[in-house]
């Protein structure tokens, strides 16, 4: 059960969508966690679907099978509305059941014994919500494409996998031994889910075409999608660290082209991420871009990418330096986040930094491994003018609400600043490679990571994060110059901050370490010009 926990009282399952630096709906939440479904361990689900693309409707059936942790007699499954569950079976016998908070009450007659396997089926049906702002707004995104075919997908990194399956909809609990899905669609069309294809089966009665896909790694609910078009599939293999990697990309078959030489990047990409975090994640699974009409997702195994085969983010640099044009921001960005976001799991959205920080970060470090240290660092610095620093990363656990966005761009400077404390790039790439070899397909919190790192290290960064997650203010180094002397110290910061930063007299690079209490050193010479090295995340300013 390394995806599951029983004390759970403050869980929340839920955050910004990765790509975008805007708010998501801000009433958008998933149930919280109750005793009716805290009682069972997921094991895994077996979700079949069929999509009529006329009426915009789906019927569909999840067998869950789980695992008992503890006797009860009540089981809570979510389903949000429209959708309705129309029959429930266990031991193929009907059961009762009622709605409640976004999803359905279940009243078992089989005896749930402790350490058994059971499972129960589901039939569902109806309209799922439709979205004309995917992924920002989840649901499906029912459209045409340029030739006037159906191009269909989902999204619901917002409002939970319940706004279009039935299911456990929290991040603490994940299917251990994967999903099997089957997607039924007109047999014109193509259905593409997650992992790897199994089989198809066609009906030329009912023309429609049943696509078999499955999933034997633990996946996140909302890493579970849908999409459907008039695709063309392209098969590569990367020879990665794990022996080679099977790569598939559908795109729309106008598009073919276009995406056998641009998709080339996703090379690079998992040559710089295994190089810096270890293994691709889900070897088993394989990779996969999918083609959608939205901007993009990290749907684990099955990106979603909608960023017109083009570099940048919308082709535009975030960055403004000229290094964001460097790649494609939506294969980097979100194939990020198979480690950090997929294969490493945030508990709760309060901790979603876990996800965003690394992840934007990740970007940086593909810039310092295909092209150097500087343009990591330029771009970096870069991305601060976006820092708002409104409200603190970190959110409030206990009312399942997510931080500021600034989890993204001030997330990804803590980590850079972090880095240049460590100060040696060797330590720096071993604490990430271990950081997902340790929390490999693993549910995490903020401490968990704030641990590692600084137990890796051997280095105490409580007050750094404390400073960077948790408050909104930016440390500021004061310093006075007094001919041959210098006195520093940290302002507008935590108790105990005493971050060691690099600096320039007289273009003599030095480090200090300054805590909130003035401290001294005196050169030999005047002191001409002091420089504080860009790569820490701070204010500087001059006491006279």
């Amino acid at each position: 059960m390394k995806k599951f926990y029983l004390l759970l009282f403050f869980l929340g399952t839920f955050a910004l969508i990765s790509q975008n630096k805007k708010s998501i709906d801000k009433d958008a939440k998933l149930p919280d966690v109750c005793k009716d479904n805290m009682w069972w361990d997921l094991q895994k689900y077996e979700l079949s679907i069929s999509v009529d693309f006329n009426k915009k409707s789906v019927t569909g059936s999840n067998k869950i099978y789980y695992t008992v942790i503890r006797d009860s007699k009540k089981m809570k499954i979510d389903l949000q509305a429209p959708l309705l569950i129309t029959e429930i079976r266990q031991n193929n016998k009907l059961l009762d059941f009622k709605t409640i908070n976004n999803g359905y009450l279940i009243f078992l007659k089989h005896p749930q014994n402790i350490g058994s396997v059971e499972s129960i089926s589901i039939k569902f049906s109806g309209k799922p919500k439709a979205t004309k702002n995917a992924p920002w707004e989840g649901g499906f995104t029912w459209t045409k494409d340029e030739l006037g075919e159906d191009f269909v997908a989902t999204s619901c990194q917002s409002e939970g996998a319940s706004l279009w399956w039935p299911c456990k909809n929290h991040l603490y609990d994940e299917p251990e031994l994967g999903v099997e899905l089957s997607y039924t669609v007109p047999s014109n069309l193509v259905a593409v889910g997650n992992g790897r294809l199994t089989s198809t089966t066609l009906d030329s009665i009912n023309k429609t075409k049943t696509y078999h896909w499955k999933v034997t790694n633990p996946i996140n609910n909302y890493g579970i999608q849908f999409s459907a078009g008039n695709y063309a599939q392209i098969a590569e293999k990367h020879s990665g660290e794990f022996g080679y990697l099977d790569c598939d990309y559908y795109v729309l078959k106008q598009h073919l082209n276009q995406a056998k030489t641009h998709f080339q990047q996703v090379h690079k990409m998992l040559d710089a991420f295994e190089y810096w975090f270890g293994p691709y994640p889900f070897y088993e699974d394989g990779y996969k871009i999918i083609e959608v009409p939205y901007l993009g997702m990290e749907h684990q195994s099955a990106i979603g990418y909608g960023n017109n085969f083009e570099n940048g983010y919308n082709g535009t640099d975030l960055s403004g330096t000229g290094w964001g044009m460097k790649f494609d921001f939506i294969i980097i960005h979100e194939s990020g986040h198979e480690w950090f976001g997929n294969s490493i799991t945030n508990k709760n959205v309060a901790d979603m930094w876990v996800h965003e920080s690394f992840t934007n970060y990740s970007e940086a470090l593909y810039l310092n491994y295909h092209f150097s240290e500087k343009a990591a660092s330029e771009y970096i610095a870069g991305i601060r003018k976006s820092i708002k620093n409104d409200k603190p990363i970190i959110g409030l656990y206990e009312k399942n609400i997510k931080g500021s966005d600034d989890m993204y761009f001030k997330g990804a400077n803590m980590l850079h600043t972090i880095r240049y404390c460590i100060g040696d790039e060797t330590v720096w790439r071993k604490m990430l490679k271990g950081l997902n070899s340790t929390f490999h397909h693993t549910i995490v919190t903020t401490k968990d990571i704030e641990n590692y790192i600084s137990n890796f290290t051997n280095t105490d960064f409580s007050a750094i994060f404390q400073q960077y997650l948790r408050t909104t203010k930016i440390p500021a180094l004061e310093y006075k110059i007094s001919k041959k002397s210098l006195k520093y110290r940290w302002s507008n910061c935590v108790k105990k901050f005493e971050m060691p930063v690099i600096i320039k007299l007289n273009n003599v690079e030095i480090k200090i370490i300054p805590s909130t209490r003035w401290k001294k050193i005196k050169l030999s010479n005047k002191i001409e010009s002091l420089e504080v090295d860009k790569n820490f995340y701070i204010e500087s300013k001059e006491i006279n």
